[in-house]
């Protein structure tokens, strides 16, 4: 179980060095999706084909998958637009208003009972962030930026929930992730248009922060996930993965100095966010020891 921990927390905190890693890599936001996709895809295919995992699916389920994937593409490409016209700490701060999103969605799309609670803790998520949009007017076309990532991640979670048990998660990945690489390739002579650059390739130091985010931020932070799963129960995983932007704000703040950057209302609207966050974990310890309870006075009884 130890082990499990570990390696969990792991690739949470790789999850959250993605933000730092963007700050880093100086492509422009498309070519570093389109980048990170396309070695990300080339690795986990080489992998299952090594490991003969590799599995065939329906046409019709692949052509879902591909449409899916098209929306965590346009996420990532929107997520590393709001770094680099802010900064790494707002682009994780606005990624915070996933949990409303998807709170207005899922009822839409899976026939889940609306929870009020899940859209309250959300709205002040979202409060916080419109604090910071409000009183700091260096970074407004960042946050618009982050809030549109969250929302497509959102859908994307939403979306990928009904798919989830019908095919092998590394499978489905290399699906998904096909999907949104064949998107902006085909977008990317428009992209490129209008935002012009002097060079498609990465330079050195680019592409190594390139592998990096592709193998250990990844690929490796999906296996290990995967591993920690067969150990630990989702509530475990749920619980931890709460702990990405605060990994991710605090390696900028150490790497980039960033604390320097922001204003009193960023601190005002993290310590909203921050609120939110807390209560739904707390929220999750109840309903897990509920369930518990539940489980044990049925077993009880039989």
């Amino acid at each position: 179980m130890r082990d499990a921990l570990i390696k969990l927390h792991i690739s949470v905190f790789l999850a959250g060095f993605t933000g730092v890693l963007g700050a880093l890599i100086q492509l422009n936001e498309g070519l570093l999706v389109w980048y990170r996709i396309m070695i990300t895809v080339v690795s986990l295919l080489a992998l299952l084909q090594v490991k003969k995992q590799f599995q065939r699916i329906p046409a019709s389920m692949v052509w879902k998958l591909l449409g899916i994937g098209t929306l965590i593409a346009l996420h990532w490409v929107f997520f590393y637009s709001s770094i680099k016209m802010a900064n790494v700490s707002i682009g994780l701060v606005c990624f915070a208003s996933t949990g409303l999103f998807t709170a207005l969605l899922e009822p839409v799309f899976n026939q889940k009972k609306f929870s009020a609670w899940d859209v309250g803790l959300g709205l002040i998520s979202l409060l916080g962030i419109l604090l910071i949009f409000q009183f700091d007017q260096r970074y407004r076309e960042g946050i618009i930026a982050g809030i549109v990532s969250a929302l497509l991640a959102a859908l994307f979670t939403v979306l990928n929930k009904r798919q989830v048990n019908k095919v092998e998660p590394r499978v489905m990945m290399v699906y998904e992730l096909s999907g949104g690489l064949l998107l902006l390739t085909l977008l990317m002579p428009v992209y490129l248009h209008y935002y012009p650059v002097t060079s498609l390739l990465p330079s050195l130091s680019d592409w190594l922060w390139l592998l990096i985010l592709g193998w250990l931020c990844t690929v490796l932070a999906m296996d290990l996930m995967l591993q920690a799963l067969q150990k630990v129960s989702a509530f475990t995983q749920n619980l931890s993965l709460n702990l990405e932007p605060i990994y991710g704000i605090v390696l900028a703040f150490v790497l980039f100095g960033e604390q320097k950057q922001l204003g009193k209302s960023f601190y005002i609207g993290v310590l909203l966010i921050t609120c939110s966050v807390v209560l739904q974990m707390i929220r999750i310890v109840k309903q897990h020891k509920k369930n518990r309870g539940e489980e044990i006075a049925i077993i009880a009884e039989s």
